[in-house]
């Protein structure tokens, strides 16, 4: 059963932040940086410093610090804190953030991905407890509870302990979750340049009905037709997934700063449910920069009668952990609900899987 005490007695990152004597160091630039520094002028934090992989390091300043190297701010400062400011999923930056970790107390707060909002607080879990027992009960497994428990305890303290603890390969919710049979339909929301559609192929060793890719940004639109340019019955379809389908403003940023945006430019939208018109899917992938929600209020119909099998990212905006598998339970009432999360600080490699 999931209780709140729990939790309770976490120390957020932003408490421990304003609290200790330590210098704070921030671990890297650009947008992370810029989030977190919103948050430290919340809170009342006072930074030290920034400091960045040696190869950024170039003597030259970012919101008004000079940019150093681990190795300078060691030679200053015998203990400190690190605060680490963006995304790593590659094998090699995850070792070393593990190293530095025994190092230095080394936070990784969980900020929002798609936009500039309010943190994961021990405040927001108490009024969103109610959401959180729901899905806790959802879920069709132990482990994905343990996931659960601890993605909640990760996103209170930002330690990434929380997530060592029950990260997994994508080749075991493939194999033991998902088990994608020979041809199959696949859906990729968010398609990106191909990446996702190989990964589908190689799990169902080049066997599949039809492909249907889905992805809005232009240049990774033919990057992606190029990828699947061999392919037969393999759709790909320049537009964001949405509830509906027409138009919407969509900026022009590839990668993470894509996504819906009143000041970008007028973009096709589409819904699963015109793009297949009561064709049967196998397999659904929702990854598209929050817009989860509107995609699989898309897709309603399709899920209710064909009960394709889902992922759906669940860690670009703070209400998603809760509000997307209970969403798409009230869609579907049938399905077994459980949770992953893959290599990747922060939390940002967290999905959903329907079966």
């Amino acid at each position: 059963m999931l209780e709140y005490s729990c939790f309770q007695e976490l120390t957020s990152s932003w408490e421990y932040l304003k609290e200790t004597k330590l210098p704070i160091f921030i671990y890297g630039m650009g947008d992370g940086c810029l989030k977190l520094l919103d948050q430290f002028k919340k809170y009342d934090i006072k930074e030290t410093g920034i400091f960045a992989s040696d190869e950024f390091v170039r003597g030259h300043s970012f919101v008004g610090h000079l940019v150093k190297t681990y190795a300078q701010v060691q030679e200053e400062f015998k203990e400190f804190v690190i605060v680490l400011a963006f995304g790593a999923g590659y094998p090699a930056l995850i070792e070393r953030i593990d190293f530095l970790a025994t190092k230095h107390r080394l936070l990784v707060p969980d900020t929002a991905v798609v936009g500039i909002g309010d943190p994961f607080t021990k405040e927001y879990l108490k009024g969103n407890f109610e959401k959180a027992k729901k899905v806790y009960n959802l879920l069709a497994d132990d482990f994905s509870k343990k996931v659960f428990q601890n993605l909640i305890s990760y996103k209170i303290t930002g330690d990434i302990k929380y997530l060592r603890e029950v990260t997994t390969d994508p080749d075991e919710a493939y194999n033991n979750i998902l088990m994608l049979e020979k041809d199959s339909t696949y859906v990729d929301l968010g398609a990106y340049n191909g990446d996702t559609v190989r990964e589908f192929l190689s799990y169902t060793n080049g066997s599949y009905k039809e492909i249907y890719a889905v992805e809005p940004n232009k240049r990774n639109f033919r990057k992606l037709s190029e990828a699947t340019g061999d392919l037969k019955n393999c759709f790909c379809i320049n537009g964001v997934a949405w509830s509906s389908s027409g138009e919407i403003l969509f900026s022009k940023e590839g990668g993470r700063m894509a996504r819906v945006d009143e000041k970008g430019v007028l973009t096709a939208c589409v819904s699963v449910d015109d793009v297949l018109n009561d064709k049967k899917p196998d397999y659904i992938k929702y990854d598209v920069e929050g817009a989860e929600k509107q995609a699989v209020q898309g897709s309603e119909k399709t899920i209710s009668e064909f009960s394709p099998k889902l992922c759906v990212a669940l860690y670009h905006r703070l209400e998603d952990l809760f509000d997307l598998p209970l969403q798409i339970n009230e869609i579907n009432s049938n399905y077994k609900f459980y949770i992953r999360h893959y290599p990747y600080y922060p939390a940002w490699e967290t999905n959903l899987f329907c079966v």
